[in-house]
């Protein structure tokens, strides 16, 4: 069917047949495929309620447009790519760039809207010039400097916002998401960062039950006595009702901090599409283009609400690479959970509750690993940074990510950080590598 839901039942219904997926467009029986969307449905869920805590957004909110993306994703593109869109980690540097220069959740989002609206297009030209146009524009160099400088990037916030509000907890978290990331195999080293976060939850209980209160800065950098885990909003919390909406706002600083990310977005969503393709033996990269677009389209309808950025999540491909069960049967059902889950406002009280010591373990590796999947990028790719051309501009660009330089124009106009690394890095690329094309075509013949 054209919006891909006229699933066939595959085999029996009970399991893959012997050396086989289920495709897309099958399906294992109905019960079976609801215990595999509630399976989606915890593999996205640990990053997908992180990022908007760290992005200072509704959690409730996030979740709940995260299954109004998905089944929008999957009806843009006929059921043929199946993925969860889920909150994306990409923009928590920006958000907390925009925060520290007075900006409000309103003004995030609608930076973040407009990004959405620039990956639509972006999505659209490939759809029209072919997958191509995305590694000649946007080649591994550049797309791993991009996600690198990302993640450096975070690295203040991390040390300076989370960490100070209680440093025992933070260490405690850190060392057990390590060990559950490294020694955790199959479904649980796959939610190992959710896992992660439910320890530090119970061990800051744990503290708050033997030594009383803490004196530390809290979210706002006050430094008082207050308790690591504080579950009062809980109690009066509904069980039943709408997470807090909200309009975007636009101003232009804070457009300009987050567009850099879409080169980011670009290439995760690439990534995944061929990762897809790859593991069902179906070729995706003509319908490449058509799920970049649909990303976009559904990152501005969750941010006209007041939701975070959505992506397509490689939690959900492990899942789907484990079980063999491709089928966007699977997501409809996982997108219904989620919506649930988002229309329980005690639910997202205990989630907002989450201690800022137990952020601060999480993020110092979560940050890393986003830096260091911009080096995964380079090496997989084999980008040559013994190579003038490779090294200069990357190495400028990652250093003014990394150290926050800012470029002034005027008194209300500048460009820092992420949005300044990003350019130097894209626009250093392509004109060094055209002056040392023309220098190679301009010089004089051996003979």
């Amino acid at each position: 069917m054209r919006l891909g839901v006229g699933w066939k039942l595959h085999g029996d219904g009970r399991s893959p047949a012997p050396g086989a997926v289920v495709r897309p467009d099958e399906r294992l029986s109905w019960g079976r495929t609801i215990g595999l969307g509630a399976q989606h449905v915890v593999a996205m869920f640990g990053a997908t309620f992180v990022a908007p805590i760290l992005m200072g957004l509704d959690p409730n909110l996030a979740v709940m447009v995260s299954g109004f993306a998905t089944i929008f994703f999957l009806l843009v593109t006929s059921g043929k790519i199946p993925s969860y869109l889920g909150s994306s980690l990409s923009f928590v540097g920006v958000a907390a760039i925009i925060a520290k220069e007075g900006g409000s959740p309103a003004t995030l989002t609608g930076a973040l809207l407009v990004v959405g609206a620039v990956l639509l297009a972006c999505g659209l030209v490939v759809r029209a010039l072919g997958a191509r146009v995305i590694h000649a524009v946007l080649p591994p160099a550049v797309t791993g400097s991009a996600v690198m400088l990302i993640g450096f990037n975070l690295a203040p916030v991390a040390a300076g916002t989370y960490w100070p509000q209680d440093q025992w907890t933070a260490l405690a978290t850190l060392l057990f998401t390590g060990f559950a990331l490294v020694a955790l195999r199959g479904f649980w080293g796959r939610i190992a960062i959710f896992l992660g976060l439910v320890f530090g939850y119970v061990f800051s209980w744990l503290l708050d039950l033997g030594f009383g209160k803490i004196n530390s800065p809290d979210g706002s950098g006050r430094t008082t006595d207050h308790w690591r885990l504080d579950l009062s909003a809980v109690a009066h919390a509904d069980w039943i009702g709408l997470p807090s909406l909200h309009a975007p706002s636009f101003e232009a600083s804070a457009v300009l901090v987050a567009l850099p990310v879409v080169i980011a977005l670009i290439a995760e969503n690439a990534g995944h599409v061929k990762a897809v393709g790859e593991m069902t033996g179906d070729p995706l990269d003509d319908r490449m283009g058509g799920a970049i677009a649909a990303d976009g389209a559904a990152t501005v309808l969750s941010t006209a609400v007041g939701g975070p950025a959505t992506t397509t999540y490689a939690e959900n491909i492990g899942v789907m690479a484990a079980s063999r069960v491709y089928s966007t049967a699977a997501y409809w059902a996982a997108a219904f959970f989620a919506i649930l889950f988002g229309l329980c406002p005690k639910f997202g009280a205990v989630i907002a509750a989450v201690p800022g010591g137990v952020l601060g373990g999480i993020t110092v590796i979560l940050y890393g690993m986003i830096g260091l999947l911009g080096a995964k990028i380079w090496i997989e790719n084999r980008v040559d940074l013994g190579n003038p051309v490779n090294l200069v501009p990357l190495a400028a660009g990652i250093i003014v990510g990394i150290g926050n330089v800012s470029l002034e124009f005027s008194d209300q106009f500048s460009l820092s950080g992420i949005a300044l690394g990003t350019i130097i890095v894209l626009t250093g690329y392509h004109a060094l590598r055209f002056l040392a094309r023309e220098r190679r075509t301009a010089a004089p013949s051996a003979d």
